[in-house]
């Protein structure tokens, strides 16, 4: 790709055929793919098949774009958040959440691995408050599965001693590994039996927590 600057369009705003959605999906793409350094103004404006002006006018600025990008990015009719309401026990929210990472982080048609993780491997301290803006979603996700799993403590799905900060964490971390696979071009039917060794350490009631 080329991340050497260019000139701007003489073109000021964006063009009649602008589509909004549709270029956010081609920038959440490329910051997927090459990360929020990685990816210039000159490879957006390319992708999105809009100038620079246009970018600023609908966007704002780079970073706004991005956290844009990122929150399409964690949006859907399937998210974390209804993956973990939506499940009937604790389990079966870590588990959720473990297989529908596999699945994104794997897909045909979209970069391996996880734009959360991916898009500030190799950031500089200059983009810090990306950093912060990504570990802040992540602990999100973290929070509301710490929550379900408190919950299943208490009606005694889960053994009383069970670590809930501790094992959120590790859920958390299994995944962030499957990304790391995924970039390093493992197949998706590994993940799922990463996946499943995770869950096979899962705590029980009647077990030691």
């Amino acid at each position: 790709m080329n991340h050497a600057d260019t000139k701007p369009s003489r073109r000021i705003g964006r063009p009649l055929s602008f589509d909004r959605d549709a270029a956010l999906h081609q920038a959440m793409l490329l910051f997927w793919r090459y990360g929020y350094e990685g990816t210039s103004l000159s490879d957006l404006t390319a992708a999105m098949g809009v100038t620079a002006p246009s970018i600023y006018a609908a966007f704002g600025d780079k970073r706004r774009l991005f956290l844009e990008a990122v929150d399409r990015y964690l949006s859907g009719p399937v998210t974390a958040k209804s993956i973990i309401a939506g499940a009937a026990t604790a389990r079966e929210a870590a588990a959720g959440l473990l297989h529908a990472s596999v699945a994104g982080f794997t897909g045909a048609d979209t970069p391996p691995g996880c734009l959360l993780a991916s898009a500030t491997i190799s950031c500089s301290a200059a983009a810090m408050d990306i950093q912060q803006a990504l570990a802040a979603r992540r602990g999100g996700i973290e929070a509301d599965l710490r929550v379900r799993i408190l919950k299943a403590m208490e009606t005694g799905e889960l053994p009383a001693r069970t670590d809930a900060d501790a094992l959120a964490g590790h859920v958390m971390a299994v995944i962030q590994g499957l990304s790391t696979l995924a970039r390093d071009g493992d197949a998706r039917e590994k993940l799922t039996r990463v996946a499943e060794m995770a869950m096979a350490a899962w705590p029980e009631a009647g077990r030691p927590g």
